[in-house]
């Protein structure tokens, strides 16, 4: 008889699972009353309120830790369902002159606002890398090239916490406000929203406003490939952070090989435009496919919610925090600012 791996036989692991997928529950039926506030917004909130309660019992860890990664990525692996390679590849590219100056720009800014504020070094650099690419995935990544103490890679992960919950909660209203079409949000949220979790809660939270409104929606869908496009730079510049450690301390800067820096989730994500493209999964079930994506995103995101913690985020002090603002501030206003450069800011 097989033994099932020690997360998954653990009764703990099981527990932990039952308050985000309840929260997700409750988020997604009352967002059918409220769609203006989106389920993944309403999942966040709830998390961070039931997070705070119960003060994170290290009995749910396990279980809310597999929910905040997994759950969400299958959602992204969903979404990818849905598309086809031809529409990947024309979002994707079209999206390329954003990306890259916001990224260039949030990494100039990120270096001499560092210094500028006393951050500390290891971590100025993982709050840059984090806003700059794909948050905690970049913060964890780049720990491992630099050599990051652990106090660092704590604080970095504070901070991405307090933006990307906050993105999650007021992009789609600042979209709303602005009346951008699903496309131009999507390249918006992509470009400047921290954490793939968050752009994808801020993106559906947005489609539920446009179809509210009885307008056609996908920015979820466009937001999802921008992001993913943008994780891509996580290998470049990890190599690029390598080479430069390995100059400074020959023994630092081991790294991982740049294949390794690829998420399997986004070869997942591309398999399934595959198999959408061949005509294997047929449009008829796009209706299904999309509200479980969603469901998932809401679930996911009460995870995320019951994970965060307000003390950690006051223990990080003011200069992080001041940092990570004053970057994420940067990359989305010169997001819209290249979006309208290149043509591609559109309002309905």
């Amino acid at each position: 008889m097989p033994v099932l791996p020690p997360s998954l036989s653990d009764r703990s692991f099981w527990l932990g699972l039952l308050p985000p997928l309840a929260i997700g529950v409750v988020s997604t039926a009352a967002a059918t009353f409220v769609p203006t506030l989106g389920a993944p917004v309403l999942a966040i909130v709830l998390g961070l309120v039931l997070g705070e309660v119960l003060g994170q019992p290290a009995a749910l860890k396990a279980g809310t830790t597999f929910v905040a990664k997994k759950v969400l990525q299958a959602s992204i692996v969903l979404l990818g369902a849905g598309m086809s390679l031809q529409q990947v590849a024309a979002v994707g590219w079209s999206g390329i002159p954003v990306m890259v100056g916001t990224i260039v720009l949030a990494l100039l800014v990120g270096a001499l606002l560092g210094r500028a504020l006393g951050v500390e070094r290891q971590t100025g650099s993982l709050v840059t890398y984090g806003t700059t690419i794909c948050g905690a995935s970049a913060i964890a990544t780049m720990s491992v090239v630099i050599g990051a103490e652990s106090s660092a890679v704590a604080v970095s992960i504070a901070v991405i916490v307090l933006y990307n919950v906050l993105a999650a909660i007021v992009f789609p209203y600042l979209g709303q406000a602005m009346r951008l079409t699903a496309e131009s949000y999507g390249l918006w949220a992509g470009t400047a929203v921290n954490d793939t979790s968050s752009v994808v809660a801020a993106a559906t939270s947005y489609d539920a406003l446009l179809l509210a409104a009885g307008l056609s929606a996908g920015a979820a869908t466009y937001a999802v490939v921008v992001k993913l496009t943008r994780t891509l730079a996580i290998i470049p510049l990890a190599l690029w952070q390598t080479a430069r450690e390995q100059r400074g301390n020959p023994e630092t800067g081991g790294g991982k090989p740049w294949w390794r820096l690829v998420p399997p989730f986004l070869l997942l994500f591309l398999l399934a435009a595959a198999v959408r493209t061949v005509g294997l999964i047929p449009s008829s079930w796009d209706g299904a496919i999309k509200w479980l994506a969603h469901f998932g995103t809401a679930v996911a995101m009460a995870a995320v919610g019951m994970s965060s913690s307000f003390a950690a985020i006051k223990r990080a002090g003011w200069r992080p925090l001041a940092l990570g603002g004053a970057l994420w501030l940067v990359v989305s206003v010169s997001s819209l600012l290249l979006q309208l450069a290149t043509g591609q800011l559109q309002t309905r």
